[in-house]
């Protein structure tokens, strides 16, 4: 009678141990990522004077941004943060970031070279890019529907957001969905819980 209880009692903790594993690995995946579109084709020229399009990014897990070196407000904070971001993932080579300068009369090659030793940008898929402006502001504003423009008004001479965009493998825009259902598109450059919401994401895709 007591092998039997035993059997018995085993048996109850084998099923309730499969039932169970499912439900642990539920709790700790990661968020539901929702597609928002494609990222257009562009073609730019980063702090090395090296062409960096879409091409280059294939088959890696990125960030996006839209910055420029002479900001003096949300800049500086945006970069430390994305160094962070390249600093979780030291040394993985699915891991990119692509920082468009919104002020590209200014963001020479030789500038931008000097920012990112400044930052301590050691990444080599970190690719700081200049262009021409137009198509830039563009990619901006229609591309990832991320605003920025001309401001002589403001100090520094643009506007613009301190959102990060995150990139998949095959070039498609991701975010987190929210409680609605709704996707949240961004990430928030600018506070932790952004950073740490993109960096838990990249993980998840990669």
């Amino acid at each position: 009678m007591k092998n039997y209880s035993y059997i018995g009692i085993s048996f109850i903790i084998l099923l309730f141990g499969i039932w169970a594993v499912p439900k642990i690995v539920d709790h700790f995946s990661g968020a539901e990522l929702a597609t928002i579109g494609k990222v257009p084709n562009f073609s730019f020229t980063n702090q090395d004077e090296k062409t960096i399009t879409n091409e280059d990014y294939k088959g890696k897990v990125y960030v996006v941004e839209f910055f420029f070196t002479t900001c003096p407000s949300i800049c500086p904070i945006m970069n430390e943060n994305m160094v962070k971001i390249q600093n979780e993932f030291y040394g993985n080579p699915n891991v990119a970031i692509a920082s468009f300068s919104i002020d590209p009369e200014y963001d020479t090659p030789k500038i931008l070279k000097e920012y990112a030793k400044s930052y301590k940008i050691t990444n080599p898929n970190w690719h700081l890019l200049t262009g021409d402006k137009q198509k830039i502001h563009s990619l901006a504003n229609q591309g990832f529907n991320l605003y920025v423009g001309d401001a002589p008004q403001v100090e520094g001479g643009f506007e613009h957001s301190g959102f990060f965009a995150l990139i998949d493998q095959d070039g498609n825009i991701r975010s987190r969905i929210d409680e609605n259902g709704n996707p949240v598109i961004y990430y928030d450059g600018l506070e932790a819980e952004g950073i740490q919401m993109i960096i838990e994401d990249i993980k998840e895709l990669l």
